[in-house]
């Protein structure tokens, strides 16, 4: 008994290995990685550098680029874990992963720790365009402050995603993915500032949870206060879609393995 236990893999050795063929799988489609790494960074070039009244002045430079980085971490995890799931539950290779004796939170750790590392890599770029062309500044402790500001505010984005991967087959979770990214960006002030919204529009957006995201992690970066709306809607959001997913991974459960 002693010695089988002793070759049965760790949780932390499995989500290794789920996490390392994860990104060997991603890797494999060349352009998806490319948007993910590229797109942000391209934004920032193309829109915030050339208005030189933003990228000149340190505080709206840093802002452009804090928002373009919840942009880059919100478009990952959605795609990530919307797509990877709704995928995996129209091939046959998923069920029968079910069926090994290797524990789901294995698979779940792995997903959330390959879909962190690529928006970690997706963040770089936009680091080191902000650094050169504009008056982004930041001190060490602040950006690291930022890194896990970041980290907590895409466990919505992630959960929304993993929502629409049980809920809708892969083809109109594409879609759905796109429809709901672009939506949270814009409505979110993450392309467009907030400042220059209407007030109702301002209303609205702070019920999103890309603005709340926005809002944390400029306060990570930048300091000063922190509105009560910030941390008690990316709390709200994170609950709710949480709930959303375990009904529908039940749902969805239920469905095909009884």
């Amino acid at each position: 008994m002693t010695a089988h236990a002793e070759t049965v893999p760790s949780v932390a050795r499995l989500t290794l290995l789920h996490a390392r063929f994860g990104l060997i799988e991603t890797f494999r489609v060349p352009i998806a990685v490319i948007g993910t790494l590229v797109f942000p960074a391209l934004a920032l070039l193309f829109f915030v550098v050339p208005q030189r009244a933003v990228a000149d002045n340190p505080e709206f430079a840093t802002q452009a680029v804090i928002s373009l980085s919840v942009f880059a971490v919100m478009s990952n995890a959605l795609f990530s874990f919307g797509l990877t799931i709704s995928e995996n539950r129209e091939k046959p290779w998923d069920p029968y992963l079910r069926t090994l004796p290797a524990p789901g939170i294995a698979r779940v750790f792995a997903q959330i720790l390959s879909t962190g590392l690529l928006g970690l890599v997706a963040i770089i770029p936009l680091i080191v365009v902000g650094g050169i062309f504009t008056a982004a500044e930041a001190p060490v402790l602040r950006v690291l402050a930022g890194l896990v500001a970041l980290a907590v505010s895409a466990l919505p984005f992630m959960l929304i995603g993993t929502t629409i991967g049980y809920a809708l087959p892969f083809k109109a979770a594409i879609a759905v993915i796109q429809i709901v990214m672009f939506g949270l960006a814009f409505v979110g002030g993450l392309f467009l500032p907030p400042i220059l919204f209407a007030d109702w529009l301002d209303t609205i957006s702070k019920f999103t949870p890309s603005r709340q995201a926005r809002e944390l992690v400029i306060w990570a970066v930048q300091g000063g206060p922190l509105e009560w709306w910030v941390w008690v809607g990316v709390l709200a959001w994170t609950t709710l879609s949480l709930a959303a997913a375990l009904l529908l991974f039940r749902r969805d459960e239920g469905r095909r393995y009884r």
